[in-house]
């Protein structure tokens, strides 16, 4: 295993809900992150969130152990959940929510 893919499972598993985003959750750098960031932070969900631009390592470390081309990547308790459009289209059905009420993590509001 190597350190990108071990720092990877120890932040999924240490942070019930983790973003790869790029930027951070103050100052997202891209639309699609920002929207993910809008959407959890209107569920009122906490998260951590780790900053891919700031880390070509952690960049492409991410794509590899996820199989999944794209950044923003959503992990709720270790399980990848998707990216933008996933994570969008979860939210508007309402099985966003209740992904996280499966986890036992507190949702504040609606869709």
């Amino acid at each position: 295993m190597t350190d990108v893919t071990a720092r990877i499972q120890n932040e999924i598993t240490t942070n019930p809900v983790m973003l790869y985003m790029k930027g951070n959750a103050m100052f997202p750098q891209c639309g699609f992150s920002a929207r993910v960031v809008q959407i959890l932070t209107h569920l009122g969900v906490p998260f951590a969130s780790a900053n891919v631009l700031e880390d070509a390592e952690l960049r492409e470390g991410i794509k590899t152990f996820s199989n999944w081309p794209t950044i923003p990547q959503l992990y709720v308790k270790g399980e990848f959940i998707g990216g933008c459009d996933i994570v969008t289209e979860m939210f508007q059905t309402g099985e966003l929510q209740k992904t996280f009420a499966d986890a036992g993590l507190p949702v504040k509001a609606q869709a």
